[in-house]
């Protein structure tokens, strides 16, 4: 469908053919909405926030300017750890326990939810507005019993105790902060906070890959997605720690290195 027909079906409430099935009739009101989202559009604004709600996964998650739009790729993440999970051993009353860290829209802990039956989800976020928003996803889709939701800057608020974890998942931010203002118009219009992965772009992977070990059992594992080009750059970051062994890369329908999977070995760290 063409933006226009998405905009207009969304507006109408009723299926693209309907459309064309004659006798429409479009009441100024209408046409002024519509006339509105066009104009918006034009100007870069992300259909899906126009829209109010977004796809991913099978699923449908409402949003707003106060959470990252999900992208196709993302989509990966989760499947990767969907396919992963069955090699985990379940911790006590045969439940995976997984943190999702950076939920957002609460995307990745939702479409896990609704997948793996025996996990327990934690999914965890800086922004109590991206929060707020993850709720509403979990309820409207059936998963809040299966989810619980915390504020915190990465792992610094998390409970103990030590090595709880057999899944750690995020999608962290990945952009370069000097190339933020250089890329599609569309992005200005999403969180800052969601992009900006500081001057190399890294930063949160090594705030991540340093403060993971602590929070995940042996053996567990950590699953993140990566921009373009950035595996050589974050395998060094893994194995400079020496809490990780990189034991999958899975690439994307284009065949760009989108997931790298570390499993936690045995160490002591401090």
């Amino acid at each position: 469908m063409t933006e226009k027909e998405i905009l207009l079906s969304s507006i109408l409430n009723c299926p693209r053919s309907s459309l064309y099935s004659g006798g429409l009739f479009l009441s100024a009101k209408v046409l002024k909405k519509l006339s509105r989202c066009l104009s918006l559009r034009s100007e870069g604004f992300p259909l899906q926030y126009i829209l109010g709600e977004v796809e991913f996964f099978g699923l449908i998650f409402k949003l707003d300017k106060r959470v990252f739009i999900p992208r196709p790729e993302t989509e990966i993440l989760v499947e990767t750890a969907i396919n992963s999970a069955a090699s985990l051993r379940p911790s006590v009353c045969g439940q995976i326990k997984i943190l999702d860290i950076g939920t957002g829209s609460g995307c990745i802990a939702v479409a896990l939810a609704k997948n793996l039956a025996k996990a327990r989800i934690i999914a965890i976020d800086i922004s109590r507005e991206a929060l707020e928003i993850a709720r509403q996803n979990a309820r409207l889709n059936g998963a809040e019993e299966r989810i619980h939701f915390i504020q915190s800057d990465l792992l610094s608020a998390l409970p103990h105790p030590l090595s709880a974890y057999d899944l750690l998942i995020s999608n962290p931010p990945y952009i370069r902060s000097q190339d933020i203002e250089h890329l599609q118009k569309e992005l200005k219009y999403e969180p800052r906070i969601a992009l900006d992965g500081g001057c190399s772009g890294l930063d949160f992977y090594r705030r991540i890959i340093r403060q993971a070990p602590r929070l995940l059992k042996k053996d567990g594992l950590l699953l993140m997605e990566i921009g373009f080009g950035q595996y050589d750059k974050i395998k060094n970051i893994f194995e400079k720690t020496g809490n990780f062994k990189i034991i999958d890369l899975v690439k994307d329908y284009n065949k760009i290195e989108r997931v790298i999977i570390g499993q936690r070995i045995a160490k002591k760290y401090g």
